[in-house]
């Protein structure tokens, strides 16, 4: 993993610098201190909300799931498609749509559109 955490300082370098950083069992992929994406079992998932979960479900990817106690549980992250890490401009588009969904879901339910 360590090879693909390097190498996701260049598939990105088109959105901005990012931070990875170790948490549980994973990484988190962080931009300006906010975390927009998780790499976990040699994957890489970003963020969805209401406004770009369909960019994920309609491409069939699935969404980051994780057993706690016997149950599943599922977190607002969908696995990335593969094409990002050979493309830094599509990279790009779906890091920025993912750190817009983690900025929303920082904005207080007072400030929503």
């Amino acid at each position: 993993m360590n090879e693909s955490v390097g190498h996701l300082q260049d598939v990105f370098q088109f959105f901005g610098p990012i931070d990875i950083k170790r948490m549980f069992s994973g990484r988190g992929v962080f931009h300006q201190g906010l975390m927009f994406g998780i790499i976990a079992h040699d994957n890489v998932y970003l963020k969805a909300d209401a406004e770009n979960v369909s960019a994920f479900t309609d491409r069939g990817l699935p969404q980051f799931e994780y057993r706690r106690k016997g149950k599943v549980a599922k977190l607002s992250y969908w696995q990335a498609p593969e094409e990002i890490m050979d493309d830094c401009e599509e990279a790009a588009k779906w890091a920025r749509r993912s750190f817009e969904a983690a900025l929303r879901a920082k904005r207080p339910a007072h400030c929503a559109n």
